[in-house]
């Protein structure tokens, strides 16, 4: 699976699919999204959508509200959903593997955290191993200190995991740029036009020009399913900019 230009000077864009066959297209849009880190777990899969989550929204929150839960993760996305979970639940455990959150989350989450009575933070810390079953779902989670390793067991039946998320853009490797962590760059202030010319690209627009990236795919998006609606249809306004300034031989507005 590949993406290149049908000919010299900004032809149709071709995208070459898994089965063999190829595309012809006047713009493409990418929202192959991303893939959930999964911690090293026999079991895990057995809870997954049984205990597990790896979000944290008002469906979840209500899921578990009164009772004690346990999320990994130590990055921004990790201390927004303590914020956000904190208040509803009897108990938050807080783990990360490395020795504080100072690195990996703003100061401003730290605070708010500190300031949460019911959220204990556990470091140099991670998930052992899960009890229970799919039938009754998640039932215990077993921490394990990585320094000494010493195991505690807490009852709870909702695990929360935050450790990030990988993009599925492999396949443009070298075709668009990405951060460093492989998500897709959109919006760069100076690409080069289908015509050579210079212009800045549309906000969704990557730095091949009629080419978009929407989603968790993207870089700096928010990786929620409402946020992807959204930019699909934003996206929508900007292909039809782009198709109208290539019908007229003018640069897309930016």
């Amino acid at each position: 699976k590949s993406l290149h230009r049908g000919s010299v000077g900004g032809a149709p864009l071709m995208l070459d699919l898994c089965n063999g066959n190829s595309v012809q297209a006047r713009t493409v849009v990418v929202a192959s999204g991303a893939r959930y880190r999964r911690p090293n777990i026999d079991n895990l899969a057995t809870f997954e959508g049984a205990g597990i989550s790896y979000w944290a929204s008002p469906v979840e929150a209500r899921l578990c509200a009164g009772e004690e839960v346990v999320l990994v993760g130590g990055g921004n996305s990790a201390g927004q959903a303590v914020v956000f979970l904190a208040p509803k639940v009897k108990q938050l455990h807080l783990v990360i593997r490395g020795p504080g959150l100072e690195a990996s989350m703003s100061r401003y989450l730290i605070d708010r955290i500190a300031a949460l009575p019911n959220v204990e933070l556990h470091t140099g810390t991670e998930v052992s191993a899960l009890e229970g079953d799919r039938q009754s779902g998640l039932e215990r989670v077993v921490l394990r200190d990585r320094a000494s390793g010493a195991v505690r067991t807490y009852a709870v039946r909702h695990l929360f995991l935050f450790i990030g998320a990988d993009p599925n853009a492999g396949w443009l490797t070298g075709q668009v740029k990405m951060d460093k962590g492989g998500f897709i760059i959109t919006g760069d202030p100076n690409i080069s036009g289908t015509d050579g010319q210079a212009r800045p690209a549309a906000p969704l627009e990557t730095d091949q020009p009629g080419v978009f990236a929407i989603g968790d795919v993207r870089a700096g998006s928010t990786k929620r399913v409402a946020a992807a609606v959204g930019e699909g249809a934003a996206v929508v306004a900007q292909i039809h900019a782009y198709l109208a300034a290539q019908a007229e031989g003018a640069h897309p507005p930016g």
